[in-house]
């Protein structure tokens, strides 16, 4: 893996909206007294979607919040690469580049990447739109090659496909996720071969 730390540059404080302070009290209620270190990764996570990284004041306020120790924290947030420990750009999009999504094609994906967003991955796009990073299995080998753009998963992509969804997002508008080809789901591409009679 990867060494991932903290960016150089760093916000002086960081504080949780009400809203989300609210909700992270609510997580904490989940589990047993003196368990409360347990909801660290949904609480990084909140902070995350709030801020858009995760940052050393942020990590400083979730092990107050849990009563865990600094370094704890920051263990739990460089370890999980779902968490961005730099800036980005206001969609974060993952390229899956493991053998069966290159094998499919992903080659010409990160290309694609590389032209519309940044040339080199983590940077963001000069409109602020975009960061794109390499990423490891996602968990659609079969719809190969995909991405995951923020929270939805778009498959069975190349790179005119992937130039259309990254020009959809940067016209705020919100591509239909899934996947990019006449298949429903995960069934073979001609269609379904099984289980193709229907009940009465």
């Amino acid at each position: 893996m990867a060494l991932r730390r903290l960016a150089e540059h760093q916000p002086e404080t960081f504080a949780f909206t009400p809203e989300n302070l609210a909700w992270c009290q609510e997580q904490m209620k989940k589990y047993p007294p003196g368990r409360q270190a347990s909801a660290v990764i949904p609480i990084l996570w909140r902070g995350q979607e709030q801020e858009g990284w995760v940052t050393r004041p942020m990590v400083e306020e979730v092990g107050r919040m849990l009563g865990m120790a600094y370094i704890r924290v920051l263990e739990v947030a460089t370890f999980y690469t779902m968490f961005n420990l730099h800036p980005v750009g206001r969609h974060m999009v993952q390229v899956c580049t493991t053998t069966p999504c290159w094998l499919a094609g992903s080659d010409a994906i990160v290309a694609t990447c590389k032209k519309h967003i940044h040339p080199e991955q983590g940077a963001i796009s000069d409109d602020g739109a975009f960061t794109w990073i390499e990423m490891e299995c996602l968990g659609a080998c079969v719809n190969a090659p995909m991405v995951l753009i923020d929270k939805d998963p778009y498959e069975d992509l190349d790179a005119a496909k992937m130039e259309k969804i990254l020009a959809a997002y940067r016209r705020g508008e919100q591509p239909k996720p899934g996947p990019q080809s006449e298949r429903r789901s995960s069934e073979p591409l001609g269609g379904r071969t099984t289980l193709t009679e229907t009940s009465d």
